[in-house]
């Protein structure tokens, strides 16, 4: 008798997924702010200037010192007052 597909049991488990889970959440939490705009004229004229100034403010988790994020956010902050002024 021919058997199609996989010989092998697939392992299936509680932490077995993770990895593939943790590399969308990215994805996810786009979604989750995507479904609070009704409309997608609004929602693209918000991801235009929301994307153009996150990257100055979003500064993940690093081990750089305090006072380094300190003086990055500081001038991040000017740059962007001297742009909206």
């Amino acid at each position: 008798m021919n058997v199609i597909g996989n010989a092998v049991d697939q392992e299936c488990g509680r932490w077995l997924n993770n990895r593939a889970e943790n590399s969308h959440q990215p994805f996810r939490r786009r979604e989750w702010a995507m479904l609070k705009f009704r409309d997608v004229k609004a929602l693209q004229k918000f991801g235009s200037i929301h994307a153009s100034i996150n990257n100055h403010f979003n500064l993940d988790r690093h081990p750089t010192p305090r006072e380094t994020f300190k003086q990055n956010r500081a001038a991040a902050l000017t740059e962007y007052r001297q742009l909206a002024a």
